[in-house]
C-alpha cells in the first residue's frame, strides 16, 4: 500500500534530516569531452548549505568536478530518494580547517588527511533538488530550483 503524500514542508524536513544523517550518496559526474558518465558511492557530509564530498584528485571523478563542476547526488533508497543538482567547486587545503576536517572525520567514519595518496575536498553548492517516495509525490518533487528552497 502506498503511503500518503507528505507535504512539501514534510518533505523539505525529511530531506535535511537525511542530508544531516546519511552518509553515503551517489555522486555522478560527466566526462567533459566525451560525456561519458561516471558515478561512485563517496561520503559526504552536510554543511548546512552545502555539502562537503572527497576524491583522489587524480580520479574520473576528481577530474571531471575540477574540469566541469557539474555533479549528480542520490542520497537515501530508491523509494525515498534525494536528488540533487549541484556545482562543485574544490576547496583549497587551508580552507578545510581542523574543525572541519575532523567534523568530516567523525560523520562519515574516513579521514581523506590521514590517506597516503592525496584526496581533493569538493564542495557541492545544490542548484535543483527533488525529493519523493512514491508516484504520489511526483509531481512536487523539486524542493529547490536555482538554489533556492521552494518550500
Amino acid at each position: 500500500m502506498t503511503p500518503p503524500a507528505r507535504t512539501a514542508e514534510q518533505r523539505k524536513q525529511d530531506v535535511l534530516d537525511r542530508l544531516e544523517n546519511d552518509v553515503d550518496a551517489w555522486v555522478t559526474t560527466a566526462d567533459p569531452a566525451s560525456g561519458t558518465p561516471y558515478m561512485v558511492p563517496l561520503s559526504f557530509f552536510w554543511e548546512g548549505a552545502t555539502l562537503l564530498i572527497a576524491t583522489p584528485g587524480g580520479t574520473p571523478t576528481g577530474r571531471n568536478l575540477r574540469s566541469s563542476g557539474k555533479v549528480r547526488l542520490g542520497v537515501g533508497r530508491t523509494r525515498d530518494v534525494v536528488l540533487i543538482e549541484g556545482t562543485a567547486e574544490p576547496v583549497p587545503d587551508e580552507e578545510i580547517s581542523e574543525d572541519l576536517g575532523v567534523a568530516f572525520a567523525a560523520k562519515t567514519g574516513f579521514d581523506p588527511r590521514a590517506q597516503t595518496i592525496s584526496y581533493t575536498y569538493f564542495r557541492v553548492r545544490p542548484d535543483r533538488l527533488q525529493a519523493w517516495r512514491e508516484v504520489n509525490e511526483l509531481a512536487g518533487r523539486d524542493l529547490m530550483r536555482d538554489g533556492a528552497w521552494l518550500v
